[in-house]
């Protein structure tokens, strides 16, 4: 990717967040801040501290403020930094009405992704010596998925695909309309962009051979045991080395460290967005 690319995507995702941080606000503080008809401004300084440990996520975030409001950020760390109970994160410089008027919103967005950050990187440390790497999936809350695979990356979790335009992949309920998933994979190579992946979700080594057979460069082991997950690697290791294999479903804290000794290559999981707990942080002014 040249560097003229890399500046206009980059230009293009600061848009994006600053989009994001508009309506956010605009649901936030309506027609205007009550207190700010009221107060009168002045200089503060006000933290970010942390009441419980975590891993910090959302600065490029909150950086966006910065870009509407005439407020300045001193961080603590950066995003993936790992922060104990009592550790302040984040200064945070300006007029008391903007500040104040902003906090919730400020807040809502480290706690969101601070928390996913926290729960992948949970996950993440599980396996570390494994090699295997963990995914999320596209179990994310509606318009937050770009914002809360965010906070996976801050975890040191990968993302899966983003949405169905980058990666072609055959479920249970799509594999049901297929009547001949040789003859599918074929026109598939011929309407798909080249560099695009085809994975084919499987529920048994059954599946799994006949997948791997018609083309597939990932396959999906999903709701396997642990001994048919480990068949399949077997399997795949013998005849077809070139294909990725992924885990998936009852992907637990308790489970995963499990699931790497079957020598797949990546485990996937909704859990570490949609059961991550709201960590515990609170914004203090400085008296």
């Amino acid at each position: 990717m040249s560097e003229w690319s890399n500046i206009e995507n980059e230009r293009k995702n600061q848009m994006l967040k600053e989009r994001f941080i508009k309506a956010l606000l605009a649901e936030d503080l309506g027609r205007g801040d009550l207190f700010s008809r009221i107060s009168t401004g002045k200089p503060i300084r006000a933290y970010i501290i942390a009441k419980s440990d975590g891993v910090l996520a959302g600065q490029e975030y909150i950086e966006a403020f910065g870009k509407l409001y005439d407020i300045t950020f001193e961080w603590k760390m950066a995003d993936g930094g790992r922060f104990e109970k009592g550790e302040k994160l984040l200064y945070i410089s300006g007029d008391s009405k903007t500040i104040l008027s902003l906090e919730r919103s400020i807040l809502d967005i480290v706690l969101h992704a601070s928390s996913i950050a926290t729960l992948t990187a949970q996950y993440v440390d599980a396996i570390k010596d494994t090699g295997v790497k963990l995914l999320d999936t596209r179990k994310t809350r509606p318009l937050l998925r770009e914002f809360e695979k965010y906070a996976v990356r801050c975890g040191g979790g990968i993302n899966h695909r983003m949405g169905l335009d980058d990666c072609l992949m055959l479920k249970d309920t799509h594999l049901q309309t297929i009547d001949d998933l040789d003859s599918f994979m074929q026109e598939v190579r011929q309407k798909i962009p080249f560099t695009s992946k085809v994975e084919i979700e499987c529920e048994s080594l059954e599946m799994a051979k006949v997948a791997m057979k018609a083309g597939a460069d990932i396959v999906m082991c999903d709701n396997m045991s642990i001994e048919e997950t480990s068949e399949v690697v077997v399997f795949r290791n013998e005849n077809y080395p070139h294909i990725l294999l992924e885990a998936s479903g009852n992907v637990t804290l308790k489970t995963i460290a499990q699931i790497a000794t079957t020598g797949v290559d990546a485990i996937s999981s909704g859990a570490i967005i949609h059961q991550a707990n709201w960590i515990d942080l609170s914004m203090k002014v400085e008296s």
